[in-house]
């Protein structure tokens, strides 16, 4: 399973919501999400502007799509200067399907899910990903577009499975946004999505998650993706902000954190398996990654967890 795949895995994101969204006139909305939900929307006719705090406004059009994956505040807006109003007064809660229109609608159209994700490490998992993925439309958005249009025709049209064809639309438009904003990094971009774009840490990385147990020394993963060591640690720090032992340890404990919360493995198999020869070296591990030892951990409510996150 390639890295993207593996993490959307592990976050087990589910679509709840699926709508559409008619507006006309002057408009402006403002949404609060919570930490354990991830948002995808698309334009489909007209435009409006996307407002997050600290970031440039942006302005969203025909053919676009923008994902949040989790926690921030968000505005919606015909004009930036206009003060929102409380998205919960033109949205009815958790309603799946239909389309809600604002102003007679005519000036946009757009459709969106949430997706609410699961996992006591979903926060840590959300925090790899950017705080708005944003996909500007061109030609490579063909199967993005077909989700979109076939999302609308589903919403429009009230067929028998329309909210299972919703569901499943849903979550191919999360992941083409995903893998299209992933081939649109940037040589100067930071962060996980930069360091899959790049192909020699793309390969690292491939390799670490393929056989976290392994006991990988930075003279092995640089040999692997044909570099010096030297060269190869400078890279993958400057693309991720930590060292190849630094990400090689979190993703352990990342999968450590999917066996606690779902297995009754006890930690004398699950240290091991992550190449760890003692319950104490994985437990000291655990403890420094996730704030807690492994026993609290598994003990500890999701919801907690969560918020922590």
């Amino acid at each position: 399973m390639d890295p993207l795949s593996e993490v959307l895995s592990l976050l087990k994101p589910q679509s709840h919501v699926s709508s559409g969204f008619d507006a006309g006139g002057d408009w402006s909305l403002h949404f609060a999400i919570r930490n354990d939900v991830i948002k995808c929307y698309a334009v489909l006719s007209g435009g409006c502007w996307l407002v997050l705090d600290g970031l440039a406004p942006l302005w969203l059009t025909a053919g676009e799509c923008f994902v949040l994956p989790g926690g921030r505040p968000f505005r919606l807006t015909s004009d930036v200067a206009l003060p929102p109003s409380d998205a919960k007064t033109a949205f009815p809660p958790a309603t799946p399907g239909g389309i809600v229109t604002i102003n007679g609608g005519g000036g946009l159209f757009l459709v969106g899910s949430r997706f609410t994700v699961s996992g006591r490490n979903a926060g840590r998992l959300l925090g790899m990903m950017p705080p708005v993925v944003h996909i500007r439309g061109d030609a490579e958005q063909a199967a993005l577009r077909w989700s979109l249009e076939r999302m609308r025709q589903e919403l429009r049209e009230a067929q028998a499975g329309g909210h299972l064809v919703a569901q499943h639309l849903a979550h191919m438009m999360l992941v083409q946004a995903l893998r299209l904003h992933l081939a649109h990094q940037g040589s100067t971009d930071v962060g996980w999505f930069a360091a899959l774009a790049d192909p020699q840490m793309a390969t690292a990385i491939s390799a670490i998650h393929a056989d976290p147990a392994r006991r990988w020394t930075l003279q092995d993963l640089a040999r692997h993706v044909g570099m010096s060591r030297s060269v190869f640690a400078g890279r993958f720090k400057q693309k991720l902000g930590e060292t190849p032992m630094e990400y090689i340890t979190r993703w352990r404990m990342l999968l450590a954190a999917e066996r606690l919360e779902n297995s009754d493995d006890p930690l004398s198999v699950i240290a091991p398996d992550l190449g760890y020869e003692s319950e104490s070296a994985f437990s000291t591990a655990f403890k420094r990654v996730m704030c807690q030892p492994p026993r609290v951990f598994r003990n500890r409510p999701v919801a907690t967890l969560l918020a922590a996150g």
